[in-house]
């Protein structure tokens, strides 16, 4: 039923002509049409690479100065400094901080407790609870 009223919103009938003739409100019409608009547009857009990316040679320049010597007790943010006082610009950053992830070398250096597992305490039934008179000693009742 979508598809005919598609067909005839196609052909140039009004919108509320083709929900009489089908039977299908309008706004069930014009969630389909939406819905399959933003699937063909999704399906012509591809995820975009920014033109200043880096090539591999560059990060892996980046990554050379990062693990160099020189600056192997400092932060990005330390290095980045320097290298703009020297007049020497690799990246930004945030980059130089995505080039260590990629290679697994940014990692939390703060000290977080790591607790074991605790065990859940478990009851267990060895035998039916005692009779009063057995453990306990009589109880007197004055007359």
């Amino acid at each position: 039923m979508i598809t005919a009223h598609h067909a005839l919103t196609a052909a140039g009938t009004t919108t509320r002509g083709a929900t009489g003739l089908t039977g299908i409100a309008r706004s069930v019409a014009a969630r389909d049409k939406k819905v399959t608009d933003r699937a063909a547009l999704r399906a012509h857009l591809r995820p975009a690479t920014p033109a200043n990316r880096l090539t591999d040679a560059e990060r892996g320049r980046v990554l050379e100065a990062l693990n160099s010597a020189r600056f192997i007790d400092t932060t990005p943010a330390q290095m980045f400094a320097v290298l703009l006082d020297e007049g020497e610009y690799l990246c930004s950053v945030s980059t130089m901080y995505r080039v260590l992830r990629e290679h697994s070398a940014v990692r939390e250096r703060r000290r977080l407790a790591r607790h074991p597992a605790k065990a859940c305490p478990e009851l267990v039934a060895t035998g039916p609870p005692p009779c009063q008179g057995e453990l306990s000693p009589p109880l007197h009742s004055n007359p």
